[in-house]
């Protein structure tokens, strides 16, 4: 597999990648960073790693719920192909490297290249919807009471994330309309990659506009699930959103931010990170991070916040994504 080659140069990547921004965080705040982190409220610390797992197995029961059909893949399988996914998407440009590897580890479950295929973009589908909807409702809330002062700069990233997020949403809708439809947009597709990069595979770009349509053709038979898939991931989006309000707990601040303030803050800088072409986002989302969050954590802190959110919500799910796929390799072996 393509993703597996380009997985040592992807990891040295994000290696360098992770060292200049611990340099940028660090280097002017280490030492209230060390002071912040040696009076942490450790059970507050433990509840949002809770949270943070939490949303890993509500992803994983997703997709044990839509390949329970199948009844091929264990509850605790889904789980751990959910943790080996996120270590994927997290070394990838785009978090791009999980689907692939997804479909690939349902392969080796029996199923069918087709329908693991299938069944992993209805689970991106669901993920598309919910995010959108947890954008808009974070957009709604914003509008209402300003918790964000305007700066151009930011409201050009946010407004080209929801463009980004929103756009693949409306296509993703416009292709379960009908195949008619759907062969419009792939020839749309291949139109606009020809004129990028000169030529573009037809096979293979109306092969993946055709799977998305099986794939919305398949949930119109299992209505429940499309519903509960996207409750599910905006209860999954949520646990992630609210972790740093509890890491904020964790160092004795319990009044600068509330839950609310919290979740929107988060969908803004998700927004944000979803369209920053490198691995784990890393860079844009710690800048978007700082500052949302900082109309409401001070200076003080705002760096050890920031240094313990990112180990909870990215690099502790790359880390047990890694030791889970290289255990998964030796008793294959």
């Amino acid at each position: 597999m393509k993703i597996l080659n380009n997985l040592k140069k992807n990891t040295i990547l994000l290696l360098i990648i992770t060292s200049i921004v611990l340099f940028v965080v660090l280097k002017d705040d280490w030492q209230e960073i060390i002071h912040a982190f040696q009076h942490i409220d450790i059970k507050y610390a433990i509840l949002a790693v809770f949270l943070f797992s939490l949303s890993v197995t509500i992803k994983g029961y997703i997709n044990y719920l839509i390949t329970n059909n199948k009844k091929k893949v264990s509850f605790r399988e889904s789980v751990k192909h959910s943790l080996i996914t996120q270590f994927f998407n997290g070394i990838t440009p785009f978090a791009t490297g999980g689907q692939p590897m997804e479909i690939y580890m349902l392969t080796e479950h029996d199923i069918s290249l087709a329908n693991a295929t299938n069944q992993t973009i209805q689970s991106f589908i669901f993920y598309q919807i919910a995010l959108v909807i947890c954008g808009i409702l974070a957009v709604i809330y914003n509008s209402i009471f300003h918790i964000f002062p305007k700066v151009r700069l930011l409201q050009y990233l946010v407004l080209i994330g929801f463009i980004i997020n929103i756009g693949v949403a409306v296509v993703l809708i416009m292709i379960s309309y009908s195949e008619k439809v759907t062969n419009k947009l792939s020839n749309i597709a291949i139109r606009i990659v020809k004129k990028v990069k000169g030529k573009a595979d037809e096979k293979a770009i109306k092969k993946l506009f055709e799977d998305y349509y099986n794939g919305f053709k398949e949930l119109k038979k299992r209505k429940g699930l499309f519903t509960v898939g996207i409750l599910l991931n905006i209860a999954s989006l949520l646990c992630v959103y609210s972790i740093p309000l509890f890491i904020l707990y964790s160092m004795g601040d319990f009044t600068s931010l509330t839950l609310v303030e919290a979740l929107t803050a988060s969908a803004y800088v998700y927004v944000i990170g979803g369209f920053v072409p490198i691995p784990g986002a890393s860079g844009g989302i710690e800048y978007s991070f700082t500052q949302f969050y900082g109309n409401f954590i001070g200076l003080n802190i705002i760096s050890a916040v920031l240094l313990l959110w990112r180990t909870i919500t990215y690099y502790f799910g790359i880390i047990i994504g890694a030791v889970l796929f290289n255990f998964e390799k030796k008793v294959k072996k």
